[in-house]
This record gives C-alpha cells, sequence and structure tokens, in this order.
C-alpha cells in the first residue's frame, strides 16, 4: 500500500466549481497527497477567469465539441492513473450534491478500474442518476478531506 505522499488524487466536478477545486487541491496537496484537476480549472486558475460559459465554446460553436472531447478524454486517462478519486458536489441548478453527466461518467470509470470514489457532499437524492451513484458505493466524506485514506 502506498503511503499518502505517493497517492493521487483526480479530483471530478462540475465546471461551475472549479474555483472549488482549486482551493480543495491546494488543502489537499497541504495534506501530503498529489492531485490531478481538469485542464480547465488549471486554465481558469492561471487566467483568473472562472467564468464557465468562457470555456464552453461548444454551447455555440458546434464544430467546437472537439475540445469537449479532448478534455473529456484527457480527465479519464487521469483517473485511470490516479488513485483514487474526489468528487466536488455542491449546491446547482437548486439542488445541494449536484452530480451531472460528466462527473457520472468518470465516476463509472473509475468505479470499473477499481478506485476508491470519495464525495465531498451527501449525494442529491432526486438526481436522475440516485441509482447508478449509490451503486458504485461511493464514500462520503461530509466536506471532511481527512477522512480520505
Amino acid at each position: 500500500m502506498k503511503n499518502k505522499r505517493n497517492k493521487t488524487i483526480v479530483i471530478c466536478s462540475s465546471a461551475s466549481f472549479y474555483r472549488k477545486v482549486i482551493e480543495t487541491e491546494k488543502k489537499l496537496k497541504e495534506l501530503g497527497f498529489k492531485v490531478k484537476v481538469p485542464l480547465t480549472a488549471t486554465k481558469m486558475k492561471n487566467t483568473g477567469n472562472f467564468k464557465v460559459e468562457t470555456y464552453k465554446t461548444w454551447m455555440e460553436r458546434p464544430e467546437d465539441y472537439k475540445r469537449k472531447a479532448y478534455l473529456t478524454r484527457k480527465h479519464f486517462i487521469e483517473v485511470e492513473k490516479g488513485d483514487m478519486v474526489l468528487v466536488l458536489n455542491y449546491k446547482k441548478n437548486g439542488r445541494d450534491g449536484y452530480i451531472g453527466g460528466a462527473v457520472l461518467m468518470e465516476m463509472a470509470i473509475a468505479f470499473y478500474l477499481k478506485k476508491t470514489i470519495f464525495v465531498l457532499n451527501p449525494i442529491d437524492e432526486s438526481s436522475k442518476y440516485k441509482e447508478e451513484l449509490h451503486g458504485m458505493f461511493p464514500i462520503v466524506i461530509n466536506g471532511d478531506l481527512s477522512k480520505i485514506k
């Protein structure tokens, strides 16, 4: 078993939570973990622009979906290489513990590869993915990063 210092956590979250992703990345590094975050989160940190619509150009320009595909595949590879996944799920669209389709896919990759899946906050029980989310047996840490082992 690797000690904490050698473990890599891959953070998965909705793009609207990327400011929190950057804050959590810092905290996890302080706890001794290696951390991987989505490419767009790093770009947001570097530019200081956390407006999601700036980056989701495919919503207006369908030819940019190739960028979305590239970002999705790139994060799947990080999930594959990492030791565990941490899902940051906050309130979005009036729902606590929001987990969308892209994060569900990342969790599915982690589940298939037998990675431990941690979820920061309780899962939204009204989620249309409730069955799939609970069926991957994530460990809900209720906001306490020290519970990640």
